[in-house]
């Protein structure tokens, strides 16, 4: 199957997933707004989806996904395969319990580490409560990673792609009665925060079951036995903990940036909440789809010494990736405020917060193609089972963002720690690139620079248009349902028609690569350059 065909695969239900997590946002922000427990309630899920993001995803994308695959298309074939998921369960569900126990022992001290133990008492206990009901979600939905990492090792990217919905629906049904709750019941907004907390774990469970009945269809049948440490589980945390670290610096900003928006007013992580939820819609999309589907690929290509064909990979997701990574962000940075308000402004949720949190949109998008570049550009070093170089610009980027938090947060709020995150990032591309370089693995071409450097003309060309769109709509942004729909679908069919008119006008698609890309082709046993096919 074709590189982009597996990408449209991923893309396509990650967009779905992504289109009802906005959604649930959007009720969100109606129904609960932007205060005290809304900032609670966020910072509490986020833990868990931290550690999701940086020891699931990130462990078991960068080491059990080529470890799985060398057994199942090995000698031992889907015994040996079965074999090794074994033990790794058998290890991994022990450890992930004694983690649940000891964080939720430990979450009032957690809590304070992030810089909120010196408010309000309430609030502070509301926060712990929330954390304490959320964070079981990581041991589930790190056995969902576990699973999905198996499927996808045989080509079955849907159901692990597809389980981000089931999350997403439990909450907007959880949200929705809790609206009828507050409306007929007199229910408080925090009250329907703990409907909330209880609802993620609910839905966690739900996931869990969803991605075993999959494992069973593909012919795995997972078994808990007595843990033991074999030398392949061994090998597997080797590679694991670096990897997750570096492959998820994106990840650690966030948890660092809680500290930082703790020491500012009520609402601010609601507002960097909302702001990233539309950052994070390509990202998801475009970065995580490219990354799973390319890693496969790759580490096929680096096995067999194919440095040609491992090289055309790693530039057509790059090409890809920019193709449209760049306009979204341009789009997102000059029609923030419009897209905000047009999204979530209503309810509880008032024009001035709309306004709020556009601006730091604005400025957090301008990161967006760097963050997807970094999951594009991380699966070259895992492929060659090398996780300590994103480690190394994990920290260097960490260690940027934090310098310029306290720099820029007391003079800045919000936005400044936007734009600390941002430049974090593209110091973590920078570096990545030059490794890659310097090392042999992959350098970039010049053909691919000036195909970027064309999209960026398109892109300018957008943004143009868009900013005088942008303002004959104005009225539109915080009208009725259909106004809102109408100047959204006005914005977005501008943004369209200019940049993939322009685009195609100067050069910057190679359509044969693009024809290329949707071309399914067999794979001939030297796995020649030009093969795309997985």
């Amino acid at each position: 199957m074709s590189l982009l065909r597996h990408v449209g695969t991923i893309g396509g239900l990650t967009m779905v997933s992504r289109i009802a997590g906005m959604a649930r946002e959007m009720i969100f922000s109606r129904v609960l707004g932007a205060n005290a427990v809304t900032d609670a309630w966020f910072q509490a899920f986020i833990i868990p989806n931290v550690f999701r993001r940086l020891f699931a995803e990130g462990a078991f994308s960068a080491a059990f996904v080529p470890m799985f695959s060398k057994r199942l298309h090995g000698e031992g074939g889907i015994d040996s395969a079965r074999s090794f998921s074994d033990d790794v369960l058998s290890v991994f569900l022990p450890v992930l319990i004694l983690l649940c126990a000891l964080m939720m022992l430990a979450m009032p001290w957690v809590i304070m580490a992030l810089g909120d133990g010196g408010g309000d008492p309430a609030t502070f206990a509301m926060e712990v409560d929330f954390a304490r009901i959320m964070f079981p979600y990581i041991l589930l939905v790190s056995l969902v990673t576990l699973f999905t990492g198996m499927l996808n090792s045989v080509s079955r990217f849907a159901p692990g792609a597809s389980f981000p919905i089931i999350l997403n629906l439990i909450l907007i049904t959880s949200l929705l009665l809790g609206e009828y709750a507050m409306s007929n019941r007199g229910w408080t907004i925090e009250q329907v925060g703990y409907g909330q907390a209880w609802a993620v774990t609910i839905g966690g469970t739900v996931q869990l079951a969803w991605l075993y009945i999959w494992t069973r269809v593909e012919g795995f049948r997972p078994r808990l036995l007595w843990p033991r440490i074999t030398p392949e589980v061994k090998r597997l945390s080797i590679i694991a903990l670096p990897a997750a670290i570096g492959g998820g610096a994106y990840q650690i900003n966030t948890l660092v940036q809680l500290y930082f928006l703790n020491q500012l007013d009520s609402g601010s992580i609601s507002y960097m909440n909302y702001a990233d939820r539309l950052n994070q819609l390509p990202l998801g999309i475009i970065g995580i789809a490219l990354s799973t589907a390319i890693l496969p690929t790759l580490s096929r290509f680096v096995g067999s010494n194919n440095k040609e064909g491992a090289d055309r990979i790693q530039s057509d997701a790059i090409e890809l990736a920019m193709l449209l990574t760049i306009p979204a962000a341009v789009a997102m940075a000059i029609c923030a405020v419009p897209f905000i308000t047009m999204l979530f402004q209503g309810g509880r949720f008032s024009l001035e917060q709309a306004e709020l949190t556009g601006q730091v949109l604005a400025i957090l998008v301008l990161g967006l193609p760097a963050y997807v570049l970094v999951k594009v550009l991380v699966p070259n070093f895992y492929a060659r089972s090398d996780t300590r170089t994103p480690v190394y610009a994990a920290f260097i980027s960490l260690a940027v963002f934090v310098a310029m938090n306290f720099v820029v947060v007391t003079d800045y709020g919000v936005a400044g720690i936007a734009l600390a995150s941002v430049v974090g990032a593209w110091i973590n591309v920078i570096y990545l690139c030059i490794v890659l370089a310097r090392r042999g693995y992959y350098a970039v071409p010049l053909a691919l620079v000036g195909r970027i450097l064309r999209q960026l003309v398109a892109a300018a060309a957008m943004g143009l248009a868009l900013w005088f769109a942008r303002d004959l709509l104005t009225g539109w942004y915080a009208a009725g349902l259909f106004a809102r729909v109408g100047a959204l679908l006005a914005l977005v069919t501008c943004s369209a028609i200019v940049y993939f008119g322009v685009a195609f006008a100067v050069g910057a698609v190679d359509r044969q690569r693009i024809a290329a890309l949707t071309r399914r082709t067999p794979a001939p046993a030297s796995a020649e350059a030009g093969d795309l096919a997985d």
